[in-house]
């Protein structure tokens, strides 16, 4: 059971996992249907059927093959992913996909908005450090980002100031390098916009990064965000 207090709402649709059972656990930023970066990216880290990679959402969205993604990571029972706010579009139906069929919609709308497993959670946006976790609701984990109320890029950003106790594994703010932290971890190191795809390595404590061969959609500057704290080397 999960010591864990969530939103009732979050209650529901929260994923506790026993990582005792698996050989290695990845997480995985970003994806945004970039598939050949995410099957490159795979191929490196060369998980086994007893190996763990969870997703911390946005699969889909802005890159070229969002099917393609879904599809890959559907197939495969030792893969997980959060739900983040652009599955969470396409549920609510403010933004459409062709390609996507009914099942691929309903599974997405089945995909837990928490992951945890001992010390750790995975979201897609965030956790406020000034607001308990069991107030956090559905949108509240997939877009928090900074801790003001418009949540910009201009922040403070709330992975800066949050002190657990659990690690945050996260999405949904564009770095230009992954941001670590003590108690947090954001992996979105922009794939679909010509930066890179990301996983963190969970048992050996290690960053893997693969180029992406090309922008697929361009984004301002002031729009990625350079973490003040530096990258594990």
């Amino acid at each position: 059971m999960s010591a864990l207090s969530f939103h009732p709402d979050v209650a529901e649709q929260h994923l506790r996992v026993d990582i005792d059972d698996w050989n290695d656990v990845y997480v995985v930023g970003d994806v945004h249907g970039c598939l050949s970066a995410l099957e490159r990216l795979v191929d490196r880290l060369d998980p086994s059927d007893d190996d763990l990679v969870v997703f911390v959402g946005d699969l889909v969205r802005k890159g070229p093959d969002s099917k393609g993604v879904v599809d890959y990571v559907r197939e495969r029972d030792n893969f997980l992913t959060v739900r983040g706010n652009n599955e969470e579009k396409l549920i609510r139906g403010t933004k459409e996909i062709d390609a996507l069929t009914d099942e691929d919609l309903d599974w997405m709308e089945s995909l837990p908005v928490a992951i945890s497993w001992e010390d750790t959670l995975v979201v897609h946006g965030g956790v406020h450090p000034e607001v308990p976790l069991e107030e956090h609701d559905v949108d509240k984990l997939q877009n928090t980002r900074a801790m003001n109320p418009g949540d910009s890029y201009d922040g403070p950003f709330w992975f800066e100031h949050y002190d657990g106790p659990e690690r945050v594994f996260f999405g949904h703010t564009v770095m230009a390098h992954p941001a670590v932290f003590q108690h947090a971890m954001g992996l979105d190191t922009g794939a679909v916009y010509g930066g890179t795809l990301t996983a963190y390595d969970f048992y050996d404590d290690d960053l893997v990064s693969i180029d992406v061969d090309m922008t697929h959609e361009s984004r301002k500057d002031s729009k990625i965000l350079e973490p003040r704290q530096p990258a594990l080397v």
